[in-house]
């Protein structure tokens, strides 16, 4: 049974359909008090679309992820113990080591993708091998994930994206990680995977490292808000791995000059390594150990990659909207959000929390001079689980949904 003081909630009087005397504090917590597989679907429920004073939504929210862990996290335990993850088709295997005393936050986590790509199973177990043993950070959780499949492009099929959600969101129910210090890193095959990654989840990063890997087709964009270190081998010359280092060290230079407040990074090109870079690349661990994530970040850069997501931090689209190439780029300042561009999306949702604006005042949006909307944006606990629902995060869990029709 879940008890915080809900003394805030008992403010508000707005009464539930089946407890017409109940006020939502009560309400809610005879809901969260039920059995799991009794509940009434929360959404159906009148206290769930009350409005909130932001104490009211702090509390619910404290409750909701009390909750979620007493409820998921021992359904997580039995993966954990086998070390694998099963959504549909694929499954992750992992081994991890603990490095450090756990700072008082939480652990950090280092999620490390190995080499190897389009050969042997038992060429990419070696792999895999290699990299359970390759890095040792000062603090934390070093996790070497074995990829799903064997073919070339092992870190950046659509399955992963769904598989490290679930694996990160594990460790931070079960391994007490820091969901502000989540890193990815790899080397070779793993580093393509990282190139590829960490712009598409950078809203889940504090930082990324790319070892002597190559992009393909994708771009830095979505780095805007997270630490990004890449290191190349200066003779690691197949595919132009060195040359497409040292283009990509050129494109973040220049988005940092663009945008001061973000990209930040540093690119080392190693002299006189080829691909193997004799662990000199190490040096990435305590440099990403210093970045921290910004959940609510004042400005995001969302460009659609071939695996597309619904949502970015506090920018989200249903999934009928969703496109690769999709562009969106939006900024807030006081209670100004602003649509600074925005390319193939006619309609999003802004996923809003007091740590970004102030609920109880009036919001405006704007795109290109128009004002799109002003007024007010009610906290509403069925707002808070749709959050919840769709990014288990406790650090970026919204009270407030406001849709904005974009035009054509």
């Amino acid at each position: 049974m879940l008890r915080i003081a809900l003394f805030p909630l008992l403010l508000v009087t707005a009464v539930a359909q089946t407890e017409p005397t109940l006020s939502v504090g009560q309400a809610f917590q005879k809901w969260l008090d039920s059995p799991e597989a009794d509940r009434a679907v929360l959404e159906g429920q009148s206290f769930a679309t009350a409005e909130l004073l932001k104490k009211q939504a702090m509390t619910a929210h404290a409750l909701l992820w009390k909750d979620h862990v007493a409820t998921v996290g021992p359904k997580r335990a039995a993966e954990m113990a086998k070390k694998a993850i099963t959504i549909g088709e694929h499954t992750l295997k992992f081994e991890y080591k603990t490095f450090g005393q756990k700072p008082d936050g939480g652990r950090s986590l280092y999620i490390s993708m190995h080499g190897g790509g389009n050969t042997r199973a038992k060429v990419n177990d070696k792999q895999w091998e290699n990299q359970i043993g390759l890095y040792e950070p000062k603090e934390g959780i070093y996790l070497a994930p074995r990829a799903p499949s064997d073919t070339w492009n092992l870190w950046h099929r659509s399955h992963i994206d769904p598989l490290f959600d679930r694996l990160i969101e594990n460790l931070v129910l079960l391994e007490d990680v820091n969901p502000n210090k989540v890193y990815f890193m790899g080397y070779s095959a793993g580093g393509d995977g990282v190139y590829q990654l960490a712009p598409r989840m950078a809203d889940r990063l504090a930082a990324a490292a790319m070892m002597a890997g190559h992009p393909n087709e994708t771009k830095p964009d979505g780095l805007r808000n997270i630490g990004f270190t890449l290191h190349m081998g200066a003779e690691d010359g197949a595919y132009k791995r060195n040359q497409i280092a040292a283009e990509w060290k050129a494109k973040l230079n220049e988005l940092h000059e663009e945008d001061p407040g973000g990209y930040v990074h540093e690119v080392t090109i190693h002299k006189g390594k080829g691909h193997w870079m004799e662990k000199e690349d190490a040096v990435a661990l305590p440099w990403m150990a210093k970045f921290t994530r910004d959940p609510h970040p004042n400005k995001v850069v969302w460009l659609q990659d071939d695996v597309a997501h619904t949502r970015f931090y506090w920018l989200s689209l249903a999934p009928e909207d969703v496109k690769s190439g999709q562009r969106i780029v939006a900024s807030i300042k006081g209670q100004t959000i602003t649509i600074e561009e925005v390319r193939e999306c006619s309609r999003l949702t802004l996923l809003l929390t007091d740590a970004l604006v102030d609920l109880d005042q009036d919001v405006q949006v704007i795109l290109d001079g128009k004002r799109l909307f002003q007024g007010k944006v009610k906290r509403t606990i069925r707002d808070l689980a749709a959050s919840l629902k769709e990014r288990p995060d406790p650090q970026q869990l919204y009270w407030a949904r406001l849709p904005i029709d974009l035009g054509a």
